[in-house]
């Protein structure tokens, strides 16, 4: 399942800066028109450009959807419908944890986002034992191009603190136990 909607979060490199950490920049942010049990969606980017594309600036938290996994799983569902063993088995060639996936989280994560109307689930039967598949909902993909907004601001902020990073290490700096005015 994939749906086209105009824009994506990685057309977003002129969009407006919101200096605040998170807060929209301004009172006419909306979130797109997607109901979710007779509310409307929340909104992970902190704002939108001109036309409409999830953009954010910051580090700030996210609310209840603070969790790493989430968007990765959001994004390989963007794939096509899945079954949670292949969703988990995905995550651990992505390399997302230290270990082993935490197969429960990866349940508990699949439950929230088809709690919060983003995923909707089905279950197959056939061959072997009857197995419950995933897929993205329209919510689920405003969700996942919130997401990528996100995680592009933050590879801003990651990338940021690298190049800092290495131009001190750059730096000449004085032996052990020397001042820098000796």
């Amino acid at each position: 399942m994939c749906a086209q909607r105009a824009g994506h979060p990685g057309d977003a490199d002129d969009a407006p800066d919101s200096t605040d950490g998170g807060a929209p920049a301004d009172a006419a942010f909306e979130t797109p028109a997607v109901i979710v049990n007779g509310a409307p969606a929340l909104a992970i980017a902190s704002d939108r450009d001109g036309g409409g594309v999830p953009i954010h600036r910051g580090w700030a938290p996210l609310g209840a959807h603070h969790r790493w996994m989430e968007p990765f799983v959001l994004a390989l569902l963007a794939g096509g419908a899945a079954h949670g063993y292949g969703i988990v088995g995905e995550l651990s060639q992505l390399g997302i944890t230290t270990g082993a996936v935490d197969v429960g989280q990866v349940y508990r994560t699949l439950r929230d986002l088809e709690e919060a109307g983003q995923v909707r689930s089905s279950w197959l039967t056939g061959t072997g034992p009857a197995r419950r598949d995933y897929e993205l909902t329209e919510a689920g993909l405003v969700a996942l191009d919130e997401w990528a907004a996100v995680m592009k601001e933050r590879a801003r902020l990651v990338a940021e603190f690298e190049a800092r990073y290495l131009e001190w290490v750059a730096t000449p700096r004085p032996p052990a136990g020397q001042s820098a005015g000796d």
